[in-house]
């Protein structure tokens, strides 16, 4: 069992914007859009801000309000599928034989938006970027907690966007795109543990959803279920615990 505090979170989805919404929307959901409104960036240059594709301003515009006062954190990026929109565009490309832009590769690899955000914040942290098939949040807070043990404050930045229509009979995402950003502290904030378990309940809504409930108060724990019998179990804890 690992026990951690959450100091502060942000999410941003299609008309989500802040821990009041999220928590609204949470006890009377309904249909949100599948793009995301524009967000503005104001903190990058314009000539950095083009690079950012919609999952690089997902994730920019939940993390960047968390790191207003933060000159330097190291950081977690973590997205199930990347930016697999603009790796199909480059894959269509080749198979029409087009040579492919160096841009659009630069920005397609799995670390890229971790990259953008060191260059506009000036920020030469060390980052991970992972990714996971299931149990995404479980790992990217796992992997967190371990810079914890050489960091006062660690940056877990989780995000990703609906998958193109080739893919989505082949796997379940989330039908919107969304970014949830919290700062891991060793000190500050309201504590938590995540634990591995055996069994565990089906869970009736996805890893994102149960997450939010638990941050926004509605709920006080959270499974991470597994396909091969392994389990996260993330709760509220007693702050002596932590």
């Amino acid at each position: 069992m690992s026990g951690f505090r959450i100091q502060s979170w942000n999410a941003v989805a299609p008309g989500l914007n802040c821990p009041e919404d999220w928590r609204n929307w949470l006890q009377a959901p309904y249909l949100l859009d599948t793009q995301l409104a524009k967000i503005p960036l104001k903190q990058i240059p314009p000539l950095l801000r083009r690079r950012f594709t919609e999952l690089g301003r997902c994730a920019a515009g939940a993390a960047l309000p968390l790191l207003e006062e933060i000159d330097s954190i190291p950081g977690v990026f973590a997205s199930r599928h990347g930016d697999t929109p603009l790796t199909l565009s480059l894959l269509e490309g080749i198979a029409e034989q087009q040579p492919m832009s160096p841009t659009g590769f630069s920005l397609a690899v799995h670390n890229a938006v971790s990259g953008l955000l060191s260059i506009a914040r000036k920020d030469v942290s060390e980052v991970t970027a992972i990714a996971a098939s299931e149990q995404l949040i479980a790992h990217a807070l796992m992997e967190a907690m371990t810079q914890l043990q050489e960091h006062e404050r660690v940056l877990c930045l989780i995000y990703d966007v609906p998958l193109p229509e080739l893919y989505q009979p082949y796997v379940t995402t989330e039908p919107f795109p969304f970014a949830l950003a919290m700062i891991l502290s060793r000190g500050t904030g309201e504590c938590f543990q995540l634990a591995q378990q055996q069994s565990a309940e089906h869970a009736e809504v996805s890893e994102l959803m149960a997450m939010m409930k638990c941050l926004c108060g509605l709920e006080e724990q959270v499974c991470f279920r597994g396909t091969r019998g392994s389990h996260w179990q993330l709760c509220k804890a007693d702050p002596e615990q932590v």
